[in-house]
């Protein structure tokens, strides 16, 4: 595993897209930034593709999808894709499910509902659960006390013994009943909204997920960034390094994204860091020094990272 810094030019080059988490890799301590949704626009605009891929639910993608820079949206881990039709001006949803499917799967999950709350103690359904509709999110740190190690994996156990699929992130414990998952999905929607073998093609897009930017060789995303190196508070791995309240070092936990949009546009314009530095010193040239590192980047990206939908 290598930093992300260390990646060579010429690879990062290449890259025509970029997929990333959002809790706490778009987002900062639960908050969208300015820099963070500036990289995005910053990288959509260059031609790249965008899309996250999040364990949030549809109300939550319903809304990335048509108010983000973004090319589209994998929901409540991999249960749908959401995207705009420009042309059609219409929000559009793949579900991997069929509507009977997900409707029983929904009617499973009442049962573990009941018994997580039962069995768990200081556990909560998720804040954005009513927003949901494939899967059931427990809270273990979001909006309640953080739970120790021991009942996460209660949690767990929990949706594993009515034979749901559990995963968790770095606020919930998401379960529901199916096959899919994050990347069994993120594959099936670069084939059919894209036309893009992910396994083919991997050497082309990275995948960004926490503070820590890595570059790694796998078998499924080529360049990838992940929380494997962050330290942990009281011992368990769940519970996010935010917890801390001091900075991940060398790379804070906000500059994940925009970062990652930095190296990218970087292997092709070598100047652009010049340009943020300049802009840093002089707060008057911030607006002018970011068009003019967009348009460059735009230049020398854009005539062959333009992907069709």
């Amino acid at each position: 595993m290598k930093p992300l810094s260390d990646c060579p030019k010429s690879t990062l080059a290449a890259i025509r897209g970029v997929l990333t988490d959002i809790d706490e890799t778009v987002s900062s301590e639960g908050h969208l930034t300015a820099e963070a949704y500036a990289a995005m626009e910053a990288l959509k605009k260059a031609g790249l593709l965008v899309i996250p891929v999040t364990g949030r639910p549809a109300g939550w993608c319903d809304l990335m999808a048509r108010f983000w820079p973004i090319d589209a949206v994998v929901g409540e881990n991999g249960a749908f894709w959401m995207w705009h039709d420009d042309k059609a001006r219409k929000l559009r949803t793949r579900f991997i499910q069929s509507d009977a499917e997900r409707a029983d799967g929904r009617r499973r999950l009442e049962a573990v509902r009941a018994d997580v709350l039962r069995e768990v103690p200081g556990a909560g359904i998720a804040s954005d659960q009513p927003y949901r509709l494939a899967d059931l999110a427990i809270d273990f740190c979001e909006d309640v006390p953080p739970l120790p190690r021991a009942d996460i994996d209660r949690i767990v156990a929990i949706f594993e013994r009515h034979g749901a699929k559990a995963k968790v992130s770095s606020i919930h414990v998401n379960g529901w009943f199916g096959s899919y998952d994050k990347l069994t999905t993120t594959r099936t929607m670069m084939a059919e909204l894209v036309g893009v073998d992910l396994g083919r093609d991997a050497d082309n897009y990275v995948q960004v997920n926490g503070p820590r930017l890595v570059w790694v060789c796998d078998p499924s995303f080529a360049h990838t960034s992940d929380l494997s190196s962050v330290p942990r508070t009281q011992g368990h791995p769940h519970q996010p390094a935010r917890r801390l309240r001091q900075p991940v070092p060398d790379l804070s936990r906000r500059e994940s994204v925009p970062r990652a949009r930095h190296r990218v546009a970087d292997a092709a314009v070598p100047d652009r860091r010049r340009l943020r530095q300049r802009a840093a010193g002089h707060p008057a040239d911030v607006t002018a020094a970011v068009e003019r590192g967009r348009a460059a980047a735009g230049r020398v990206l854009a005539p062959d990272r333009q992907l069709s939908r």
